[in-house]
């Protein structure tokens, strides 16, 4: 609140002595010297109160602006409700584009893909679905349950609210941040200094009623002067200096789009040694692309963009960022589907964990072709053979085991990987399941999160000011290395968790 607001200008120790310094000298009558010094305290106190008011209120706006609403089941009747509204018990439902506003259960879910990074990190969608996991298991495996603060990528699904606001596992980490806020440097420094005067202040007003009491002098007077004498180490324009310049910083940097919401927070900037930052959504872009397409003898090929690209142009079902990508890279490398004609498509569900689309081409419309794509292991148990330099080869069981390899090399090194398998057939009027069969393995589609644009010229600068920086990611340390690497970083000097459980 304001008041609250208001209260804490008058915390630091030097802003408390000098309403000390206010009343002895209206107690020795010295009225111009209580009205300066308490014009001073006024001055400077309210100088920080209207400037961490103004941006505090900015802060409260942009709050009411962004103010969401979900759609809720309440006695069979849906509606929409303000999120601040929600309660356990309600059902709330979902679908792509909305932001989960409570911690639940899912108890209905259709082709139902959530962005999990504001909490783990992850910039790929994990898949959701009704179901039961262990108790202890970790938030990333908790394949049953959404939080606060991630969003639907694609589908729908109907959510128990079990748990809501600061009983979240978001309002938990939340709680524990607010639970005592820490003290900056600056207000440590300041405070330190306050209290050192008192200190000084103290033994004066001491030593010097002591020695006038020894020399025979007034008790009243003695003390006094002891007091006048204390008053006067006082540094009375300190706070209002304090404030005018952290002021200034304060409308520099909201010049520059930041609200400041404690000035003392001006000063830790100006200080800062070390930056420590998140890796997805801050370093990257948090969005996914793809970053090359290999044969099955992992070379780079276009004829394995293509084939994925058709795939991903023709798809009607589940709208995901994976299938995004493709399109975006195809048509950036100039692909279309022109010459081609959509036949069939057997739709992604999450036990095939793969999307076929069969298509013919137009000079041959006798002729079907099917493009199949998505997780390694589902589409190569499709596959009966692989392509090499334009021939068939059927996939022996060290084949395959050289395909692994590849896969899990690039998941290593941070990467996302599809598969692609196709199959040629006499035409048909329908296609189903069964025909994902006798197939022919095509290659990898290889995936990551981008670097920021303006992420290594920001580091750059950074370590043209002296501060250097350290990344802390719940990604693996290859992908944090990848990264690292791209945009400028050491990436030698790493630490993971249990390297870090170890250290005494």
């Amino acid at each position: 609140s304001a008041f609250r607001l208001l209260l804490r200008q008058f915390e630091s120790p030097l802003v408390l002595i000098l309403i000390f310094a206010t009343i002895i000298s209206l107690a020795l009558q010295q009225w111009v010297d209580s009205a300066i010094i308490l014009a001073i305290v006024i001055g400077s106190t309210l100088l920080g109160f209207f400037q961490e008011y103004r941006a505090s209120a900015a802060v409260e706006q942009l709050k009411r602006r962004l103010a969401l609403t979900c759609r809720v089941l309440r006695d069979g009747v849906e509606r929409m409700v303000p999120v601040s509204t929600v309660v356990p018990g309600d059902l709330i439902l979902l679908s792509a584009g909305n932001l989960i506003p409570a911690d639940g259960l899912v108890i209905e879910a259709e082709d139902f893909l959530v962005s999990e990074a504001s909490m783990t990190g992850e910039s790929f969608p994990v898949e959701k679905q009704p179901g039961t996991v262990k108790p202890e298991a970790a938030l990333s495996a908790r394949t049953n349950t959404v939080f606060l603060g991630a969003s639907v990528q694609s589908g729908t699904a109907k959510v128990l609210v079990v748990e809501t606001g600061l009983r979240t596992a978001f309002g938990a980490i939340a709680a524990r941040l607010r639970s005592r806020q820490p003290e900056t440097d600056f207000g440590r420094g300041v405070r330190q200094f306050g209290y050192l005067l008192i200190r000084a202040m103290v033994v004066i007003v001491l030593f010097v009623l002591t020695v006038n009491l020894l020399l025979g002098r007034p008790m009243i007077e003695s003390l006094l002067f002891a007091v006048a004498l204390a008053v006067g180490l006082s540094p009375e324009l300190l706070p209002a200096i304090v404030s005018v310049t952290l002021s200034a910083g304060a409308r520099a940097m909201s010049r520059r789009g930041v609200i400041v919401r404690r000035l003392e927070a001006i000063e830790n900037l100006g200080s800062m040694d070390i930056l420590c930052t998140d890796k997805t959504g801050t370093l990257t872009e948090g969005t996914i692309v793809l970053n090359g397409a290999l044969d099955a003898a992992n070379r780079p090929s276009d004829e394995v963009r293509q084939l994925a690209f058709l795939n991903a142009a023709f798809e009607t079902g589940i709208d995901n960022p994976l299938d995004a990508a493709i399109v975006a890279a195809g048509e950036s490398a100039g692909l279309t589907t022109h010459g081609f004609t959509k036949i069939d498509e057997i739709p992604y569900d999450f036990l095939r964990r793969r999307l076929t689309i069969v298509v013919a081409d137009d000079g041959n419309p006798t002729q079907h072709f099917i493009v199949t794509k998505g997780a390694f292991s589902n589409v190569l148990d499709t596959c009966s053979s692989l392509e090499r330099d334009s021939v068939d080869t059927p996939l022996t069981t060290q084949l395959r085991a050289q395909l692994d390899a590849v896969f899990r090399a690039k998941g290593a090194e941070g990467f996302r990987v599809l598969a692609v398998a196709t199959r040629s057939l006499a035409a048909k009027p329908r296609y189903g399941r069964d025909d994902e069969q006798g197939m022919t393995f095509r290659g990898f589609l290889i995936f990551s999160d981008p670097p920021k644009a303006d992420a290594q010229r920001t580091i750059h600068d950074l370590a043209r000011l002296g501060i250097r920086i350290k990344v802390i990611s719940g990604d693996n340390r290859y992908v944090t290395a990848h990264l690292a690497e791209a945009v400028g970083l050491n990436s030698k000097s790493m630490l993971t968790g249990d390297e870090l459980g170890k250290l005494k």
